[in-house]
């Protein structure tokens, strides 16, 4: 138990875009890899991105990328603003994928978080990448 456990914390540590060992996944589950993209909804020092907004750039950017399936959360993010210094608290978006294991899958990420910068004049998308076990 100790083993499979230090096992997994150093998994999690180094594994970065790695997936679980199949072995670690239980039941039906299989070893896969989820990205969590992470979107502030502030233009400048107003809400810029409305629901709408969001939901259509879903339909139109991230849905014909990833058709097997996402998830959207509303959040509320705060990130630090080193030009201003001043910490800025925004609504935002979680958008989880569980990635194919296609080859493309970062490409495909990469042009997400472009097209939403692009359209909504954003510095930055937020990632996140861990390594799950999933079943569907």
């Amino acid at each position: 138990m100790t083993q499979g456990l230090a096992l997994v914390a150093l998994l999690l540590t180094l594994g970065g875009c790695a997936s679980l060992p199949a072995q670690l996944c239980a039941g039906n589950q299989k070893s896969v890899t989820t990205a969590e993209l992470l979107f502030g909804r502030k233009i400048g020092d107003r809400v810029g991105v409305s629901e709408q907004a969001f939901a259509r750039f879903v339909d139109a950017e991230i849905t014909p990328r990833f058709p097997q399936g996402l998830t959207v959360l509303s959040a509320t993010g705060q990130w630090r603003d080193t030009e201003r210094h001043t910490t800025v608290r925004e609504p935002s978006k979680i958008v989880q994928i569980v990635l194919p294991g296609a080859a493309d899958d970062q490409a495909r990420l990469d042009a997400i978080i472009d097209a939403y910068k692009a359209r909504f004049r954003q510095q930055a998308v937020g990632v996140v990448m861990r390594p799950a076990c999933a079943a569907f």
